[in-house]
């Protein structure tokens, strides 16, 4: 799994002018799925990210994770992070799951941040989505289940 981590102080994603999720202050988080990920990594990887202290604490220090800071998610499927860009000017998607995988192991991700953060929101998967954030910081941290040793 890939994720890039945004904190954000307001988030929404749109599907043909519909809102289909939207948070307040939290992480917007565009997750990549791999053809290797499973359940396990799924859960390691909610974890990982609900724990990362990366909100001001009283004396303004990142040192509050999503969940300490009562904050919310909004997670949003994004194939693209597995884009190979080594050759040509085309990238190559080839190295991400397979949609009915990926979606599963997305549905699974979103139910385990459920388990700890207190609001969770999800744009739809495998549509055209419009997201519009406030990034807060900015603060933006990318995080690879490979590299963590998840996987």
């Amino acid at each position: 799994m890939r994720a890039v981590c945004q904190r954000v102080t307001q988030a929404s994603v749109n599907v043909n002018g519909e809102t289909v999720g939207s948070i307040g202050k939290g992480l917007l988080v565009f997750l990549g799925i791999g053809p290797n990920d499973t359940e396990s990594v799924a859960k390691s990887f909610a974890a990982k990210i609900s724990g990362l202290r990366i909100f001001p604490d009283a004396n303004d220090r990142m040192n509050l994770s999503v969940v300490d800071a009562e904050g919310e998610c909004l997670v949003v499927s994004q194939f693209t992070l597995y884009g190979d860009c080594k050759k040509g000017r085309r990238p190559f998607f080839g190295g991400a799951a397979a949609p009915e995988h990926a979606n599963e192991l997305c549905e699974r991700f979103v139910a385990e941040l459920s388990r700890s953060v207190r609001k969770v929101d999800a744009g739809r998967f495998g549509a055209d989505m419009d997201v519009a954030l406030n990034n807060d910081g900015p603060v933006t941290l990318i995080l690879d289940s490979e590299e963590l040793g998840l996987v």
